[in-house]
C-alpha cells in the first residue's frame, strides 16, 4: 500500500519505507535510479578514458604520416587504406568524445539516467569502429613487409579483438543467465 493511504499497490520492488530506492531491481544495491545513473556514469567514464587515449594517440599518429615524405610514394591501394583508417579512426574519435559533449549539453536537466544509456550507446559504437586498429595494422604491415601472410596475421588480429571485446563478454554473459542470476 502506499504511503498516502489509499488502497494502490506499490509498484513491484519499491517499498515507500526506502523512498522508491530499489526501483523494481533485485540486484542487492540500496540505491534510488539517480544514485544508480551517478554510479554508472562513472564506471562509464572510466571505461571511455582506456578507449579515448588510445585511438586518440593513433589519430594523431595518423594524421602525421600523410606530411612525409615516404606517403607521397605509397601506391593508389596503400594510400586508400590509409584513407579508410584515419575516416575510421575520426568516427571513433568522435563517437568516444560524444559522451563529453553530450554530458555536457544536457548536464542539469535531470535526465543523467537517459544520458547514460546515449553515452554507453556511443562508447560501444566507438568500441566496434576500433576496427581502425586492423586497418592501421594492414597498412603498417603492407609497407615493411610486403609479405602475402600480411592479410593472414591481420585477419588473426581482428579475430582476437573479436573475442577479447565481444565472444567473451558475452559468453560470460550468458553462462550468467543460464544460471538464472539476475542482472548485475
Amino acid at each position: 500500500m502506499s504511503s498516502s493511504g489509499d488502497a494502490r499497490p506499490e509498484p513491484a520492488g519499491h517499498d515507500a519505507r526506502d523512498g522508491g530506492r530499489n526501483d523494481g531491481r533485485d540486484d542487492g544495491r540500496d540505491e534510488s535510479p539517480e544514485e544508480r545513473a551517478d554510479r554508472q556514469w562513472q564506471d562509464l567514464v572510466q571505461e571511455i578514458r582506456v578507449a579515448q587515449t588510445g585511438v586518440q594517440i593513433l589519430f594523431g599518429f595518423l594524421l602525421s604520416v600523410a606530411f612525409t615524405t615516404e606517403f607521397r610514394r605509397l601506391p593508389q591501394t596503400d594510400t586508400t587504406i590509409y584513407v579508410v583508417t584515419v575516416v575510421l579512426a575520426s568516427l571513433a574519435t568522435g563517437a568516444l568524445i560524444g559522451p563529453v559533449a553530450f554530458h555536457r549539453l544536457v548536464w542539469g536537466r535531470r535526465i543523467k539516467p537517459e544520458t547514460v544509456v546515449w553515452a554507453s550507446r556511443l562508447t560501444f559504437i566507438g568500441i566496434l569502429l576500433l576496427a581502425t586498429l586492423t586497418t592501421a595494422l594492414f597498412l603498417v604491415l603492407r609497407v615493411t613487409t610486403h609479405n602475402a601472410l600480411v592479410p593472414w596475421l591481420v585477419a588473426g588480429v581482428l579475430l582476437w579483438y573479436l573475442l577479447c571485446w565481444f565472444a567473451l563478454p558475452l559468453w560470460v554473459r550468458g553462462r550468467r543467465r543460464g544460471r538464472g542470476a539476475g542482472r548485475p
